[in-house]
Formats: C-alpha cells, sequence, structure tokens
C-alpha cells in the first residue's frame, strides 16, 4: 500500500564543488514539508472530530446508496462502527502512513469479506468506500480553509497521494469481496451436489427435503422422473442432453452417468390424469438416454434414479432413448438379472445342441416373428425368405425347445427369454 502522503529521505549533502547548486530541489522539499505540516494540522482535528465524521458518512452514504439501505436499518450499529473504524484507520494513515499501514489495510479487507458474505453489491461497497474517502478530502479542505486560508493550496501537493489511498484500499476491498464470493459460491455448488447427491441416492432426511427443495429452486411435493445419460465414452458431453417439455431440470454430473432431475408440468409426463406424453430428451450422436417413469415428491427422486438406471442398461451400446414405460417386461429382466439368465437358460438352453449359426437363425427368426405380431408373410419380407421358410422355421424351434408359440403362458417365457438373451449377453 502506497502511504498517504510520500515520505521522502533527504537525499546527502552534496559536495562543494566549484559551481552552485541548483535551488528548485530545496524549494520543493520546502514546499512538501509545508505541505504535509498543513495535511497533520487538518487530520489531527477530524480524528478528535471523529464520530462528527461517521454521522455524516453514514447519512451521505444512506442518501447516495439504496442498497446499503437495507443494511443500515437491519444493523445501524454495526454499519456505524464500520465507518467508523475504516475512517479512523483513514485519517491515521494522513498522521503515520508507515504505521498505520497493516491495520488500515486489514479494516479494508474485512469490510470487504463481512460485505460479499452479506450479499450486498460490490459496487456499493465501493461506493460507500469512495463516498468516506471523498468525505476525508472535503473535511481536509474545510478544516484547513477555517483555520488559515492561504494553506489550502499546499493540499494539493499530498491530493495525489490521499486518492492513491482510497484508490489502493477499493482495490483490496474488491480482492476481499471477489475471494469470499467465490469461496462462498463453491460452498454453494457443493451443498446443492450433496444435496442432490442424497436425493438420487434416496439417502436424504425427510428433514433435509426442505433445504433441498430451496437450494434446487424446485417444489418439495412436485411430480418428478429421473434421466440418465450415459455418452458411451465417445461424446463426451453427456450433460449436454437437454430434456424438452420439462418444467425444470437440474442436472447431477456423475463419474460414468450424469442425471437429470426433471420436474414435470401439470401437461408433462404425469399430468393430472396419469403418465401422459413423457418429455423428450435429446442428446449428441451415441450418447445413451434412459428416461425412468414417473414419482411423487422429491422424496421418491431415488426411486426415480433406480428407474432410470434400469432404462440406462437397455439402451443400444451405439446410443439411443430408452423411456422405461415403454420397455417394462425388458426392465423386469434387467432389473433381475440372474433370474433372466435363468429363464433364458430354461428356455433356449435345448438349441445350444444346434450348429451355432443354425441356432442363431432359430432364434432370429422367432424374435422377427414376435416383432412382426406373429405375421409369418411380414417376418419373411424382413428376413428375405418364403412364409413357408419363416413357419419351418417356428416349427424346428418349437421340436427342439419344447414350446409351443400357440400356447400364451409358453409365448411369454419365450418372449421374455429371448430379450433376457439380448441385453444380458451383450
Amino acid at each position: 500500500m502506497h502511504p498517504a502522503v510520500r515520505t521522502r529521505t533527504m537525499a546527502p549533502r552534496p559536495a562543494v564543488t566549484a559551481e552552485p547548486q541548483p535551488r528548485t530541489r530545496r524549494v520543493r522539499s520546502l514546499i512538501d514539508a509545508d505541505a504535509i505540516r498543513v495535511l497533520h494540522r487538518a487530520a489531527r482535528v477530524l480524528m478528535d472530530d471523529l464520530a462528527e465524521l461517521t454521522d455524516r458518512l453514514l447519512a451521505v452514504v444512506q442518501d447516495q446508496e439504496p442498497a446499503y439501505r437495507a443494511a443500515v436499518e437491519s444493523d445501524p450499529v454495526g454499519v456505524w462502527q464500520e465507518m467508523h473504524r475504516s475512517l479512523r484507520h483513514s485519517v491515521a494513515s494522513l498522521l503515520d502512513p508507515r504505521g498505520a499501514r497493516d491495520g488500515a489495510r486489514r479494516c479494508s479487507w474485512r469490510i470487504g469479506a463481512t460485505r460479499a458474505e452479506q450479499g450486498l453489491p460490490l459496487d456499493a461497497v465501493l461506493h460507500a468506500f469512495r463516498l468516506g474517502g471523498s468525505l476525508v478530502w472535503q473535511g481536509l479542505v474545510e478544516e484547513t480553509s477555517r483555520r488559515a486560508p492561504e494553506d489550502v493550496r499546499l493540499l494539493v501537493h499530498v491530493a495525489t497521494d490521499v486518492w492513491h489511498f482510497v484508490d489502493e484500499h477499493c482495490t483490496i476491498v474488491t480482492d476481499a469481496y471477489r475471494q469470499v464470493e467465490r469461496q462462498l459460491a463453491w460452498r454453494r455448488e457443493n451443498n446443492v451436489r450433496l444435496l442432490s447427491a442424497a436425493l438420487l441416492d434416496g439417502t436424504s432426511r425427510i428433514a433435509d427435503l426442505p433445504e433441498t427443495a430451496r437450494a434446487l429452486d424446485m417444489p418439495e411435493n412436485g411430480r418428478y422422473l429421473v434421466v440418465a445419460v450415459a455418452d458411451g465414452g465417445r461424446t463426451g458431453a453427456r450433460g449436454a442432453a437437454v430434456v424438452r417439455g420439462a418444467a425444470r431440470v437440474h442436472w447431477h454430473a456423475g463419474v460414468e452417468v450424469d442425471y437429470g432431475i426433471v420436474l414435470l408440468g401439470e401437461d408433462g409426463a404425469a399430468g393430472q390424469g396419469g403418465d401422459g406424453d413423457p418429455p423428450e430428451p435429446t442428446g449428441d450422436p451415441g450418447a445413451r438416454i434412459g428416461v425412468g417413469g414417473a414419482v411423487d415428491g422429491l422424496a421418491s427422486v431415488g426411486e426415480a434414479r433406480r428407474l432410470a438406471d434400469t432404462a440406462l442398461r437397455m439402451c443400444p451400446p451405439d446410443g439411443g432413448t430408452i423411456r422405461l414405460t415403454e420397455h417394462l417386461p425388458a426392465a423386469l429382466v434387467v432389473s433381475s438379472p440372474e433370474l433372466g439368465a435363468t429363464l433364458a437358460d430354461r428356455v433356449l438352453g435345448p438349441l445350444d445342441r444346434v450348429e451355432p449359426a443354425d441356432r442363431e437363425v432359430l432364434l432370429d427368426t422367432v424374435a422377427t416373428w414376435l416383432a412382426c405380431d406373429g405375421s409369418a408373410q411380414r417376418a419373411g419380407e424382413r428376413l428375405y425368405c418364403h412364409r413357408n421358410t419363416v413357419l419351418n422355421r417356428l416349427r424346428r424351434f418349437e421340436q427342439l425347445t419344447g414350446r409351443s408359440l400357440a400356447r400364451p403362458t409358453d409365448l411369454v417365457e419365450i418372449s421374455l427369454a429371448l430379450t433376457a438373451r439380448r441385453l444380458l449377453t451383450r
């Protein structure tokens, strides 16, 4: 920090020479000494009347800086004491620049840090600080004019140093404010992350839900679903997925999967009458997106996340979007992989006796026939073969597995077994 008044060391006495030394330096040092004398005389008066000076500053700040009015109304004594300390250090720096330096800096730093914590705008804090500097300078001029008007001209020689002090301490206030502001922002972000992680994990306490609702700016009793997004290691932009038709989305970045907590509007996925049309999530090509089912309230977001994970496990490796409500049978298989594997082995195990290529043809034919709603004609068109070929393959499948495609119970087991084989063996 530059002192309010520069201290000058005396130059060493020049050696005697034939030519006389210029007298301009001598005149300049005398002017500086006189200016400092005038400055100190006025500053001592300001120090004696510091309480009155503080009252004036408080009134000026209230009048010219609206942002400070609420702070003054809520804590008038605290604001007055803060201004009093700041003015005391400022005036003390005029009288003893070196001795008052550290204390003045600490005072300015505390002001910046405190006002950042209170959320007072930085511009308002700096404006108030400059108003204080202006009031001190005005006090110096007024006191000098009252006591010795002819000395006012000498204050010009210290004006630069006085305002340099004000500018330097505005920088100190700014640095403190921004440092605390960054810390507060990090704390808020970290707190939001912890709260949303607890929601998604299903470990939120009931007592924490109101705080979580405020932090996420979402209603505690809203209707929600969760979107799980993974990029398959290719796009690098998991959280860039957009959910159209949602009232609000909060994204939580994970190590491998990003989760969007989606607040549904009255016309969204869970409007008053039921599921309706779910919001449309879109992401980069190659992204895998799983959309879970709707749940009621923030307390159920953990269950919504598990549903989204189930949908994500059903996504093709090369990317795509799976909505759980459109693939419930497959979701049953994925939710219980052990039972799914057991079912697939029980139903399709007899085909292991067949040559691998032949086995794949039979399985592909059955899967295509099921996708075509049991139409051999359409299945043949997809497989580029005659419908009779399709029928022959279906009969051979029935013979090898001992299952009947005409029996509903067997058909359900065959369909689930094929789904388990597709999802659990890739």
